[in-house]
């Protein structure tokens, strides 16, 4: 038998309610502060993750999922959204009808990691861009947002871990500053950390290696080497996010892992997952769209990993909440009456109730054991008699009281019944 791919897991449908709710709860949010879905193709032409994200990356070095079409042109499965949102707004010229266009996209992503906890080579997130605005003000409402969707989820214990990387006009000084620092202690770093020091010295921060993150501990600090105007914006950030009481903590070896950051750098962190602890993160992106062939645009997003979410709620999670009673279950005493059951199901399904009937051929007992395996509130029992007569059977199946009722008003009799007792 052929096995799925390792890595990329099926989500049943004993576990697709939960992906559903982290969804709809993400679009109810996104809603309220004026942000409107986009959908990308899950691949593009290879060049725009190369120049978005930039070569120097893990991401287009070693994950990417990259493939020759059958017309010789190089496609890469998407491994992460920004690129191809800030392509489709600068192709679509989404920017002309307002100054700050506010997008959301939630779907699939692809990298060729080595399968752990916490990481996949399909994985999901809900990507959050603010395009074409460049003050402090859309940084704190961004990370405001961010923060409102984790608590919206339920998340408890959440650590917000901020920071300011520059910008062209002043992080070149620091990376020389940098490369001195490394350049005395190279023998302590890892062999990626040396090709880094040569590409983009700046992800020796990020590196997870022991060496390397006692190296890095001890660098020096960014903030004395950042301009005034990017020292001013942060502390702007860092000012508003105190007035609307969020909690933080200013983390120097904060860069994130693409090369397209400026400024503005943020991670919410859970410490209950141990060493995958990232559960969102983003920042603002100044140079991106410029990059991309577009007029210079100033941005900031997160992305949010949908698995992440949800493993974090595992962790969190107190007894598992026993499923309501609700709903109609369409029993039948014989072949005869499925026809009118199937009707009659249909009708209740219009109606906005939860309704089933066995497919199965069971017994009327089995039928009626299978509605309360299923958690049905009511059935509806037909029989050849009672048909032949225009009613039915309905009974309460917590109660066990039963009564007769015309065919023709059990439906209405049902959706008029108290919203508690029904759905």
């Amino acid at each position: 038998m052929i096995k799925g791919v390792r890595g990329a897991p099926d989500i049943l449908p004993d576990e697709s309610g939960k992906w559903q709710a982290l969804e709809s709860v993400a679009r109810d949010v996104l809603d309220r502060y004026g942000y409107a879905e986009i959908r990308t193709p899950i691949f593009e032409r290879t060049e725009l993750f190369v120049r978005g994200i930039g070569e120097a990356t893990d991401i287009v070095e070693k994950e990417m999922y990259t493939f020759d079409d059958r017309g010789g042109e190089s496609l890469t499965l998407r491994p992460e959204a920004t690129a191809s949102m800030i392509r489709a707004y600068a192709e679509h010229n989404l920017g002309a009808k307002s100054s700050l266009v506010k997008l959301y996209l939630i779907g699939p992503m692809f990298r060729h990691e080595r399968p752990q906890s916490g990481r996949f080579r399909q994985f999901h997130q809900v990507d959050v861009e603010a395009i074409g605005l460049p003050g402090p003000a859309v940084d704190v409402e961004v990370v405001a947002l961010l923060h409102h969707l984790l608590e919206a989820w339920g998340l408890r214990g959440m650590r917000l871990h901020l920071n300011s990387i520059g910008d062209p006009a002043c992080r070149p000084r620091y990376r020389e500053a940098f490369l001195e620092y490394l350049g005395a202690h190279r023998e302590a770093l890892c062999g990626d950390c040396h090709i880094r020091m040569t590409k983009n010295p700046l992800r020796v921060l990020d590196c997870k290696q022991p060496g390397c993150r006692a190296v890095a501990s001890e660098a020096p600090a960014l903030s004395g080497y950042l301009c005034d105007a990017c020292r001013a914006h942060f502390s702007e950030v860092c000012a508003s996010l105190d007035a609307l009481r969020i909690a933080y903590e200013v983390d120097e070896r904060l860069v994130r892992g693409l090369d397209y950051y400026t400024r503005t750098t943020f991670e919410f962190l859970n410490p209950a997952l141990g060493a995958q602890n990232a559960v969102a993160g983003g920042g603002r992106y100044d140079g991106l769209v410029e990059e991309l062939g577009g007029r210079p645009t100033p941005s900031i997003g997160f992305a949010v990993g949908e698995e992440r979410i949800l493993t974090s709620l595992a962790v969190q999670a107190g007894p598992v909440e026993t499923p309501p009673i609700t709903g109609v279950y369409v029993a039948t005493a014989g072949a005869v009456e499925l026809r009118p059951a199937m009707e009659l199901t249909q009708i209740l399904r219009r109606r906005g109730l939860r309704a089933a009937l066995d497919l199965e051929g069971r017994s009327l007992k089995g039928q009626l054991r299978q509605a309360n395996k299923d958690r049905f509130r009511y059935s509806v029992i037909l029989g050849t008699e009672e048909l032949a007569r225009g009613r039915v059977t309905l009974k309460d199946m917590i109660g066990g009281a039963q009564q007769e009722v015309p065919l023709a008003e059990v439906a209405d009799r049902l959706a008029a019944l108290p919203e508690r007792e029904i759905v």
